[in-house]
């Protein structure tokens, strides 16, 4: 537990997300979903590690969350996922749609792409790198959509949108676009394109230009921009 301005608060992250996620946290929704998910893991093999569910929250406090890049939900291989939206654990073979963001990358502002596929720095620099669906049942792909954590991912979102602070929201594909209705503040910025996925790059994502144009939106604003390159 945990006592802010008076009031105690059940602990799930850590940092100043356990405050403004405190009525999600208290709900008896959330309290029986959360078995549901316990189940999941007492009973099959689920990704990421239950110590790696809430990783993108714990990297990227509130007060420090400058974009988001909105993911589906996890890697469903073994020892790829670990938190963090479109990025694997080092060591893990580079995922397709992560060497097409790395190829859009280096076009976009030149930075070399990497053999490693953690995006752990971006999410120190103040990037949210956040699913909409935060657990998967291995060699399932979204066998966890709609099992609940929609909800919460869907709450994050809007109490991102009454942020002061302007954030970039980067929503590559149809899943991630979902979440538009959410924003609606106009101090934030929305960029939208087709999702890196093979199936998709080629239909809007390539020449999208996303990295320079949050870091020019954060400029802008007032805002220290984000160190992109991962080398």
């Amino acid at each position: 537990m945990l006592k802010l301005g008076g009031e105690v608060i059940l602990i799930m992250i850590g940092n100043s997300w356990d405050d403004k996620l405190k009525i999600v946290w208290e709900s008896d929704g959330f309290k029986r979903f959360l078995n549901i998910i316990k189940k999941e893991y007492d009973t099959k093999t689920i990704f990421p590690p239950k110590n790696y569910v809430f990783e993108a929250l714990k990297r990227t406090p509130y007060e420090n969350v400058k974009v988001v890049i909105m993911g589906q939900d996890p890697y469903h291989g073994e020892h790829e996922a670990h938190g963090l939206s479109f990025s694997v654990q080092k060591g893990i073979k580079l995922p397709p749609s992560l060497r097409n963001i790395y190829k859009e990358l280096e076009d976009d502002l030149g930075c070399k792409p990497v053999l490693d596929g953690d995006l752990t720095k971006w999410a120190n620099e103040g990037v949210l790198l956040l699913n909409a669906v935060l657990t998967v049942e291995k060699d399932k792909p979204a066998s966890h959509r709609g099992l609940g954590w929609e909800r919460l991912t869907d709450y994050i979102i809007k109490v991102l949108n009454e942020k002061e602070e302007p954030i970039v929201f980067i929503l590559w594909g149809n899943f991630a676009k979902e979440k538009k209705k959410y924003i609606t503040n106009p101090k934030h910025l929305i960029i939208e394109s087709a999702h890196p996925s093979p199936f998709s790059a080629n239909y809007g994502f390539f020449g999208s230009h996303p990295f320079s144009q949050a870091n020019e939106f954060l400029k802008k604003a007032g805002i220290k921009p984000i160190d992109w390159d991962l080398n």
